[in-house]
């Protein structure tokens, strides 16, 4: 029997693991609607959904937790259809799904191909390859996310922010926090979104998971895995299925 797609289910369950929504004063985006778009799961556990950066025609970015097989996913987009099948699938050789347990290092992170090119007006979004973000740095984050922590109807809306870059500074991973400290940051269905540049015109890493105060998961303090060391792994992959 085929599987059914509900996207309502996918927006009342979030991601599982990993970052949240983007919560606190986010403000809703049009600018990245082009370059970032939604991955849906359904893998016989229940519905979920993350966020997924386009880094070329027919190829997204995201966290290594948000995928599954490829007959498991769909990309979409408010107001797209279900058909945005998934033909391959690249996970980090290093990402561990128990590296939090664990203790462990894992890069979570993950390339997705589409059956075919996105229809316009999607385009890729470059990777600022030399970009480090030290402390103090602005970037932007962006995710379809939850906006109210808990509340899956507040789903489904891109939306973005600015955060600052805080210790510890690390070679894989991004730390980032609200500068107003208003509670801004990422939380459920975020998982997989772009983190960019203070611009928002490339790309810095990608959003692994969030934490909050409290008995909260969001708004606190955003996860993020760095691009630049992995460019072999994306170089690699994009040569791999023909395109550089």
């Amino acid at each position: 029997m085929a599987r059914i797609w509900s996207l309502g289910a996918a927006l009342l369950l979030g991601c599982a693991t990993g970052a949240s929504a983007l919560v606190g004063p986010a403000r809703e985006e049009s600018a990245l609607a082009a370059h970032v778009l939604m991955l849906l799961k359904n893998d016989g556990h229940g519905a979920s959904f993350c966020t997924a950066s386009v880094i070329a025609p027919d190829v997204l970015l995201t966290a290594g937790h948000c995928v599954s097989a490829p007959e498991n996913l769909r990309a979409w987009w408010p107001g797209g259809d279900l058909d945005q099948r998934i033909v391959a699938i690249a996970v980090h050789p290093l990402f561990r799904a128990d590296a939090t347990q664990k203790r462990v290092k894992s890069i979570d992170l993950a390339m997705v191909r589409l059956a075919r090119p996105l229809p316009p007006p999607f385009r890729p979004l470059p990777i600022a390859w030399d970009t480090q973000g030290g402390v103090g740095a602005t970037l932007q984050i962006a995710g379809y996310g939850l906006t109210r922590e808990g509340d899956g109807r507040s789903a489904g809306k891109l939306h973005s922010g600015t955060l600052i870059v805080r210790e510890p500074i690390s070679k894989i991973l991004v730390w980032a926090k609200d500068p107003a400290s208003k509670g801004l940051g990422a939380c459920t269905g975020d998982s997989g979104g772009p983190m960019l540049t203070a611009a928002g015109d490339a790309l810095v890493a990608v959003t692994v998971w969030s934490q909050g105060t409290g008995k909260r998961q969001c708004g606190e303090l955003t996860q993020a895995a760095r691009l630049a060391p992995q460019r072999a792994f994306i170089e690699d992959t994009l040569r791999g299925w023909g395109m550089r």
